[in-house]
């Protein structure tokens, strides 16, 4: 990864057929800035086809206005209930797709790689993650959906990861844990490193 004029946009992304979340950083000279936050919701009424041509034509609209030099998007988290995997699935296409139609470079992260890189707890809860973010970000309120909160950590674990050792905050365990890589050997090496359950 390389900068720009010092400055660099990213993009990250929790998928979900229902809520989405977005957030877009800029980070220049060391210092972050929030560009955009949100989430993208569906109504569970909305024909899955409709559902994931919002998704999709939202991140387009927003890839085309803030152009984020990457984007960074959260793994799927396999447990049993296989109709959710899949659905999970559909909206993690819909999201490659924009940011490749875009251009845009893509790295995904396991859900425990983010906990680890905000909280330093790779099993942190969803309000532990959402608190340090706001910390990590100087947010003045909460955002309303936990999947804003997570897309915006994907965000800075991927900044942590390739580029931002020195000059922001960072959580010294991380320091360790992002030497190694995000690759795998096969679906049990998966399953091993990413704390994974499945029944």
């Amino acid at each position: 990864m390389k900068l720009n004029n010092n400055e660099i946009i990213l993009m990250g992304i929790d998928p979900g057929t229902l809520i989405t979340g977005y957030g877009i950083i800029q980070i220049k000279k060391g210092k972050i800035k929030i560009l955009k936050s949100d989430a993208i919701i569906c109504k569970s009424s909305t024909k899955l086809s409709d559902r994931l041509g919002l998704i999709f034509q939202t991140l387009d609209k927003l890839i085309q206005k803030y152009h984020p030099d990457e984007i960074a998007i959260e793994t799927a988290f396999y447990g049993k209930n296989a109709q959710s995997a899949l659905k999970l699935g559909h909206a993690r296409g819909a999201v490659m797709l924009a940011g490749f139609l875009n251009s845009v470079p893509m790295s995904e992260y396991s859900p425990r790689e983010v906990k680890k890189a905000v909280t330093g707890n790779g099993a942190a809860s969803k309000l532990q993650v959402m608190k340090m973010v706001k910390t990590i970000l100087s947010l003045k309120s909460l955002p309303k959906y936990y999947d804003t909160t997570d897309a915006l950590a994907v965000a800075l674990c991927h900044s942590y990861k390739n580029f931002m050792f020195k000059n922001l905050p960072m959580n010294k365990d991380f320091k360790k844990s992002i030497r190694s890589t995000n690759r795998y050997k096969d679906w049990k090496d998966f399953i091993k490193k990413s704390n994974c359950k499945i029944q």
